[in-house]
């Protein structure tokens, strides 16, 4: 066999070397290609994970700002005619138009500019401008014209009352013996502060919402010398002398079956077991019989479900409420009726519109799933608006005819649109929540008497909400339960048409008198005859 030059084996093999070569690099390459494709859709996978983040963040960032420097008011004005979105086909004002439902009532014509006369419920003293005698001498007649009214008003005052107790000298068996007048009766014995001081004190910091420092300097303003410790003092004695009212009270409420419960935050420096900064809670339960309606506080350092169990023992009916989970416990163990609130419902939705981005894009068929949501909401409220004049028995009735075909139009909508948006949004979260209360949220048409939304209570923390900036905390434990009690008083007496500082004076002087319970029923708001003061 004859074998190839030496030179041409040497040339083969070196291109078999090269051809290896060639393929190692070429796997190497392929390989590094993988790698950094791999690196690219790890990288692009963490750019989409932050890009979303970014969003919810600044979704976060835009509600934030629009609770901290928008308007807080949940209206808005209808908005139907500007939506051609299947679901919004029909008009909201046309479909109320048409329903047969009696118009809403209208808007007070605006008052006309000036100035307003003054009530003529004021006492009145006459100042009268006399002519001189050189004036009207040689006149036949003279009379007198009303030319002006002023308003004016006398401010606080400090005096000192003096008892002067009247004593006779008797004898008897040879021996002098003193008699004397029967004094007073005093809510806290003996004390520096009148009936007046103490009412004027009480409804200064819980119906005007003044601190104590406030009104320690008002006091030596006007000449009195009174620590804030002193009132703080009375304020705490005088809540447990008020205490058998509260407990009527509460018997009253328990009585009517329709109760509104809420519960807002609390700061105590000195609560047990808590920091100062720690959230405590003042609790509130509203309304009982239509004419003698009944506001009760009531403080707890705990949000836990015992505190309900606890204000609502014995009670038996409908529970309106937020959709707070503390209250479920109650509601099952007392065979409670809860109702949901549509305001807080609404309120998520407009939630997801303030934080909605407000960068324009191209004109599209489609409207946000949030607008859509507030525009079927706000039919609901549309009607409850039209028939709100009406009997318990007619609200019933247009209930069952307007407002819950507008309901299951409603749940019909959540379901189909619930898959529809991203489940970290927060238009996703409003669906859900609402889908989660519904059979609560419908409960409100079984009876005229049940209020669309838990506002009556968030109304009635509201005044304790208004102090509590002035204020800022309670010291102790006792000093948050008194603050209950004198707002407990205080708002009710001022649901039932009182004016509270009249009120308390009153009380204040009859309640050392109080022995048995027909005497503290005859000092509920409802009952009290008012003595009559110089």
């Amino acid at each position: 066999m004859k074998l190839r030059p030496k030179s041409v084996r040497n040339k083969q093999k070196d291109t078999e070397k090269l051809s290896v070569e060639k393929d190692l690099l070429i796997a190497k390459m392929s390989k590094s290609i993988d790698e950094k494709t791999d690196i690219i859709d790890k990288k692009s996978i963490v750019i989409s994970e932050q890009k979303h983040r970014i969003e919810q963040l600044q979704e976060a960032l835009r509600l934030e700002r629009a609770r901290m420097y928008g308007r807080s008011s949940e209206k808005q004005d209808n908005q139907g005619e500007l939506f051609d979105e299947v679901e919004l086909c029909s008009d909201l004002q046309k479909d109320l138009d048409e329903s047969g439902l009696p118009d809403a009532p209208e808007l007070p014509p605006k008052a006309k500019k000036g100035r307003k006369g003054l009530s003529d419920t004021l006492p009145r003293t006459q100042f009268f401008i006399n002519l001189s005698h050189e004036e009207k001498e040689g006149a036949i007649d003279t009379f007198f014209t009303k030319v002006k009214e002023e308003l004016d008003i006398t401010p606080a005052k400090v005096c000192v009352i003096e008892y002067m107790q009247e004593k006779a000298v008797f004898t008897e068996d040879g021996k002098r013996v003193i008699k004397a007048a029967e004094a007073p009766k005093h809510p806290l014995g003996k004390t520096v502060a009148s009936v007046g001081l103490l009412a004027f004190v009480i409804i200064s910091k819980f119906c005007d919402g003044l601190p104590l420092y406030r009104l320690e300097n008002i006091f030596k303003r006007y000449g009195g010398d009174i620590s804030r410790t002193s009132m703080a003092n009375w304020v705490m004695k005088l809540s447990l002398e008020i205490q058998p009212l509260l407990n009527l009270l509460r018997e009253h409420q328990h009585a009517y079956d329709y109760l509104h419960i809420d519960e807002t935050r609390i700061q105590v420096l000195k609560e047990p077991g808590k920091s100062p900064t720690s959230n405590k809670w003042m609790w509130v339960t509203l309304v009982g019989p239509p004419d003698n309606p009944v506001v009760l506080f009531d403080y707890d350092p705990s949000r836990g479900k015992e505190v309900p169990l606890r204000l609502l023992e014995g009670f038996k009916g409908y529970l309106h409420s937020d959709g707070y989970a503390g209250y479920d416990a109650v509601c099952t163990e007392n065979s409670l009726t809860q109702l949901g609130c549509w305001d807080h419902a609404r309120r998520k939705f407009t939630d997801a519109e303030k934080s909605a981005s407000k960068v324009k894009h191209k004109k599209t068929s489609k409207v946000a799933k949030y607008i859509v949501a507030l525009a079927k909401i706000r039919k609901l409220y549309a009607i409850e608006d039209r028939i709100k004049n009406l009997s318990k028995n007619e609200k019933y009735s247009a209930r069952q005819k307007y407002s819950k075909p507008a309901l299951d139009d409603i749940k019909e909508w959540l379901d189909k649109n619930i898959s529809k948006v991203p489940k970290d949004s927060k238009t996703h979260t409003a669906i859900q929540y609402l889908l989660n209360q519904w059979p609560k949220m419908i409960r409100y048409c079984e009876d005229g008497r049940l209020n669309i939304s838990n506002a009556p209570a968030e109304n009635a923390v509201r005044p304790f909400v208004i102090g509590r900036k002035g204020w800022l905390f309670a010291d102790t434990p006792a000093g948050a339960k008194a603050s209950a009690a004198h707002y407990s008083l205080i708002e009710t007496v001022k649901a039932n048409g009182l004016e509270p500082f009249a009120y308390y004076r009153e009380i204040l002087s009859r309640l050392p008198y109080a022995e048995t319970v027909d005497d503290f029923e005859k000092l509920l708001p409802w009952n009290i005859k008012f003595s009559d003061w110089p």
